[in-house]
């Protein structure tokens, strides 16, 4: 099942307060990325992030999710109503992300 657009300007609305947000869409799912990193994703619509070693801390009882078929686990964002704990958790998780690939 692919994401809906309604779903990804939610979301985005949760975090328009978190400067260097962006998006791509890719097979009917939309990738997020922060500070050109990939932090996550919307998958089915649901939020789902990167299972960092801060973000496990941050969220210790995280529900993992498999974002698709064959993908490797994700956190999903219990609370994506709760905007000043993403625009904590973004920053905190950002220097555990993995560089942009060089093409």
């Amino acid at each position: 099942m692919a994401s809906s657009k309604d779903f990804l300007d939610f979301v985005l609305e949760q975090l328009s307060n978190i400067p260097d947000i962006d998006y791509r869409a890719m097979m009917g799912e939309f990738i997020i990325y922060y500070r050109g990193r990939v932090i996550g994703g919307i998958y089915d619509n649901r939020f789902l992030i990167k299972p960092t070693a801060t973000a496990r801390k941050m969220i210790p009882n995280a529900q993992m999710e498999i974002p698709y078929p064959g993908g490797s686990p994700m956190i999903m964002i219990p609370d994506i109503e709760n905007r000043e704990f993403l625009s904590a958790l973004f920053p905190a998780i950002y220097p555990e992300l993995p560089d942009k690939k060089k093409k």
